[in-house]
C-alpha cells in the first residue's frame, strides 16, 4: 500500500527551533534564535515530504479568512505559523512597504544593557491570585459598576479581536517589538490568526494549537532571560489566555485560574528586571530602548489587572485594587507611544520632561482621593490628571474611563 503523502511534516525550521516549537528566521549558517541562545544551529535534510498542513488546516483565498478544521493530531506551531505567514504576504498588497516601515522603524534598536529599576514589591503581582484566602493588610476590595464590568469584557474582547485578525496594532505592543525574531511575540501574532472566524466545531483544534505553545513558554526557564524574552512571553501568554477566553470561548473552567496563575508568575519575573527607566530619578531622558520596554511592561501589567478582573467576576469571586501597583506611571502620552523614529522620540521626551518638572503622574492618582487629602492637595491631583488628558491615546482614554467611573474621581 502506498504511504499517504501526508505522513511526513515538512520541517523547514532548525531542530532547535522545531523542538521548541518556536519562530525560526532559517538564517542558513545560524538563525537568530540559535546564536541568541549560543545553540548549535542545524537543519534538517531536503528530502522531507509535503507538510500535513494542506490536510488539516485550509488556507484562503486573499479575500477570505484563514480557517482551522478538526484534525489538529497533525498540526505543529511551527507548520501553523508558516502557513499564515505565507497567507499574509499574499492576502495583503501592501504587505512589503508595511514590512518595509517596521525595518526601518527597529533599524539601529539596541535592547541590551537596559538599565531599568524596580519601584514595587513585584512579589505580590505573583501572588495575587491568593488575595481571596489571604488578606494582605492595603487590600481594597473594589466593586465594578454594571456598565464598567460590561465596558471592560468589550474592550478586552476588541484585543483579542484585533490580535486574531493581524490587522491592527495592540495598544499595549509597542511596533518596534512585534516582529523581533523569534520571540514568543511574534510567534503569538502568527498563531493568533487561527482564532479568526475558526470553521464550525473547530474552535477545540485552535485552543489546542494556542495552548500547545502556552506550554511551551512554561517549560522554559523565564527566570535566565533577557529582559527582551521575559517581556515577549509574559505579552504572548496574556494574548493566548485574551484568545481563547472571548473569541474560542473557552471559558471560564479551571483552566482560566491555572493560566492566570501561570501568568501572574510571568509579569512577576519581567517586573523583577524593571519596570520604569533609572534615567527617571535623574528627571533625564532614557534611550528610546529602555522607555520602550518599560512602557509596554506597564502597559501590559494594566492589561492582565483587568483581565484578572473579568475572570475573577465570572468566577463570583470578590475583586481587589491593584495596591501593589501604587506608584507606578500611567500610560505616557499619544505623542510618544507613536513616535515613528528616535529622533521624533527624543523631541517629545524633552517636551515631556520640560512639562512634568517635578514627577510622572501615578497610577494611584487615578484611584478614590485619600480621605487626609486637603483641599490644596486636591487641587493638584486633579490639575495633574487634567493635564495628562491633553495628550491620551485611547489606551489612556480606556483605563481613565475604567477608574474613573469606578472610583467617582471623573
Amino acid at each position: 500500500m502506498r504511504a499517504s503523502r501526508y505522513t511526513n511534516t515538512r520541517q523547514k525550521s532548525c531542530r532547535q527551533c522545531y523542538s521548541a516549537k518556536a519562530r525560526c528566521d532559517r538564517v542558513q549558517g545560524g538563525c537568530a534564535r540559535c546564536a541568541q541562545r549560543g545553540l548549535v544551529c542545524a537543519y534538517p535534510q531536503a528530502n522531507a515530504k509535503p507538510s500535513t498542513l494542506r490536510s488539516s488546516l485550509s488556507m484562503p483565498s486573499p479575500a477570505s479568512e484563514i480557517s482551522v478544521v478538526p484534525s489538529s493530531s497533525e498540526i505543529t506551531t511551527e507548520s501553523v505559523v508558516a502557513a499564515i505567514a505565507s497567507h499574509r504576504r499574499t492576502a495583503s498588497p501592501g504587505a512589503s512597504s508595511a514590512s518595509a516601515d517596521e525595518a526601518d522603524l527597529r533599524r539601529g534598536l539596541d535592547f541590551s544593557s537596559l538599565k531599568l529599576t524596580c519601584p514595587i514589591d513585584v512579589e505580590r503581582i505573583q501572588n495575587r491570585w491568593l488575595n481571596p484566602f489571604i488578606e494582605q493588610p492595603d487590600q481594597t476590595i473594589k466593586k465594578y459598576p454594571p456598565m464598567i464590568a460590561r465596558f471592560v469584557f468589550r474592550i478586552l474582547k476588541s484585543y483579542a479581536a484585533m490580535a486574531a485578525r493581524g490587522q491592527v496594532e495592540l495598544p499595549f505592543i509597542h511596533p518596534t517589538l512585534m516582529e523581533v525574531p523569534g520571540s514568543h511575540l511574534a510567534t503569538c501574532m502568527s498563531l493568533a490568526r487561527v482564532s479568526d472566524n475558526p470553521r464550525p466545531g473547530s474552535e477545540a483544534v485552535a485552543a489546542a494549537i494556542l495552548q500547545r505553545e502556552m506550554d511551551a513558554i512554561t517549560v522554559q526557564d523565564q527566570d535566565d532571560a533577557d529582559d527582551l524574552t521575559a517581556l515577549a512571553a509574559f505579552q504572548a501568554y496574556l494574548i493566548y489566555i485574551l484568545i481563547l477566553f472571548f473569541r474560542l470561548k473557552q471559558g471560564p473552567s479551571p483552566f482560566f485560574r491555572s493560566a492566570m496563575t501561570t501568568l501572574q508568575g510571568l509579569a512577576c519575573v519581567s517586573s523583577r528586571m524593571g519596570l520604569v527607566c533609572a534615567a527617571d530619578a535623574t528627571h533625564t531622558r532614557p534611550r528610546w530602548e529602555e522607555w520602550i520596554v518599560a512602557e509596554s511592561k506597564r502597559r501590559s501589567l494594566y492589561v492582565m489587572y483587568l483581565l484578572d478582573n473579568v475572570l475573577s467576576d465570572q468566577e463570583n469571586l470578590p475583586t481587589y485594587l491593584g495596591t501593589e501597583l501604587r506608584g507606578l506611571p500611567v500610560p505616557s502620552s499619544k505623542a510618544l507611544w507613536q513616535a515613528p523614529t528616535r529622533a521624533r522620540w527624543e523631541k517629545k521626551y524633552n517636551v515631556f520632561l520640560a512639562e512634568w518638572s517635578d514627577s510622572n503622574l501615578a497610577i494611584d492618582e487615578l484611584w478614590p482621593i485619600p480621605p487626609q487629602m486637603d483641599d490644596a492637595g486636591i487641587a493638584r491631583r486633579r490639575r495633574r490628571v487634567d493635564h495628562w488628558l491633553e495628550n491620551l491615546d485611547e489606551f489612556g482614554t480606556m483605563l481613565l474611563t475604567v477608574t474613573g467611573m469606578t472610583h467617582g474621581t471623573l
